[in-house]
């Protein structure tokens, strides 16, 4: 049996409202999906980039000085005398 038009627009009811909440619920699975990727690709490649940074200069550094105070303080300054 076909209904009547006047019957189908008594049920459903246009709301622009629902329209903006799910706008905003695919904004923030939007926003989540980016801050998942972030945390699982970007920082991890960054910490490796930084991790070798970081031990290519300890390792430059410890050539030049050694293990010992040179190493974590920086090189002795000359006596005044020396000059």
């Amino acid at each position: 049996m076909p209904r009547s038009i006047d019957s189908l627009d008594s049920r459903s009811s246009y709301d622009p409202d629902d329209d903006l909440d799910i706008a905003q619920e695919e904004w923030e699975e939007s926003l989540n999906q980016l801050v998942q990727v972030v945390s699982l690709v970007l920082f991890p490649y960054l910490g490796k980039w930084l991790g070798r940074r970081c031990s290519y200069w300890a390792y430059a550094r410890y050539l030049k000085f050694g293990l010992g105070k040179s190493f974590l303080l920086g090189q002795e300054p000359l006596p005044s005398s020396a000059m």
